[in-house]
């Protein structure tokens, strides 16, 4: 599945997320598809994202790592259905709302959590989804930096 559609459908899960669980359960999910885009990138991305999508793949590892792993087996882990990343400033602006929006919602469980261990593990993943943001928004940078350093078509001049 193409990386928009699984961005989309984890904003559309988070979302309907009413109990903190769920919200946790998806906060792992946007750090498992950051890993999973990061990696892709990494490899077969532009060169000048290579770094920081490496380093967004594994931001996005820690990020899982601090939250307890929802009991989804391979078919509910909507990363593992990553085929294609497509337009990769599209996708890392996407990337980038679902990171905003799972940081603001694990704000609300934290608040919200009644013991001290829950409170902390939300706290980590909102520092994950930050770094992973902050990652992402570097990316972008550079996307916009090479757009404006590309030449522009020449549009006086005919075919030779």
């Amino acid at each position: 599945m193409e990386a928009m559609r699984l961005i989309e459908a984890s904003r559309h899960a988070l979302a309907r997320s009413k109990e903190a669980s769920d919200i946790v359960a998806e906060g792992w999910q946007s750090q498992a598809l950051a890993q999973a885009i990061g990696s892709r990138l990494a490899i077969a991305g532009p060169p000048e994202l290579r770094g920081e999508a490496l380093g967004l793949s594994e931001v996005g590892g820690r990020g899982c790592g601090v939250l307890d792993a929802p009991g989804l087996g391979t078919e509910g882990v909507r990363a593992a259905r990553l085929t294609g990343i497509g337009q990769a400033q599209e996708v890392l602006q996407g990337l980038d709302e679902l990171l905003g929006e799972v940081g603001i919602a694990l704000v609300g469980v934290a608040m919200g959590a009644h013991d001290e261990g829950a409170y902390w593990q939300c706290m980590e993943a909102i520092d994950a989804a930050d770094e992973s943001r902050d990652r992402v928004l570097e990316m972008l940078r550079r996307l916009a930096v090479r757009e404006q350093s590309l030449p522009e078509p020449d549009s006086a001049a005919g075919p030779s």
